[in-house]
């Protein structure tokens, strides 16, 4: 397994990217309310996006198997706002050193957890050798089902610990969204 870091993904590559992103992320538009999987459009947008770098984990056979999304450009993110990190790390921001990871996409074959852990020390070692900030966005079930935020900073700390840096971990926001249901008359 391969991982490689791209400016932009080559027309060549789009429907297999696709193809792994969609597998990756449809199931969540049944279990959040706010819409995780991207129109082909918006995603070929972004991958077509020099702002953002795509991570891409090759396996030996030559097949896509982790697709992600990096950037510190935080104007190339939709639905996050970048005055908010500004307010809070505003030399950081001013310096480019926040990144916002757009979304992690691994073969649900289930042989991408290594491909995972790549990916993530890829971008750990780009943000902690800048002492940077790096955010995304974890929903509910994600988090309470297959505990995603815990799941991923355990293992952004013990790559920190095995490279002797400091880290700090916070959960920075949450959104929830409330329904109210008027039950049908009986």
């Amino acid at each position: 397994m391969a991982v490689k870091i791209l400016d932009e993904l080559h027309d060549s590559l789009l429907d297999e990217a696709w193809n792994l992103y969609r597998e990756a992320f449809e199931e969540l538009n049944t279990l959040a309310v706010q819409r995780h999987l991207m129109y082909r459009s918006e995603f070929d947008d972004v991958m077509h996006d020099r702002r953002v770098q795509k991570y891409l984990c090759i396996d030996d056979d030559g097949v896509l198997s982790a697709l992600a999304t990096y950037t510190n450009d935080l104007d190339a993110v939709p639905l996050i706002s970048p005055q908010y990190f500004e307010r809070r790390w505003p030399r950081r921001y001013a310096e480019h050193r926040i990144w916002y990871i757009g979304f992690i996409a691994v073969s649900p074959d289930g042989k991408g957890a290594g491909d995972l852990v790549a990916m993530v020390a890829d971008m750990h070692a780009v943000a902690s050798a800048r002492k940077g900030v790096v955010g995304l966005d974890v929903c509910r079930y994600n988090g309470d089902v297959r505990h995603m935020g815990r799941s991923m900073a355990a293992l952004v700390q013990r790559l920190s610990d095995n490279a002797g840096i400091e880290l700090h971990i916070e959960r920075a926001d949450e959104q929830s969204y409330w329904l109210y249901e008027f039950p049908p008359a009986a």
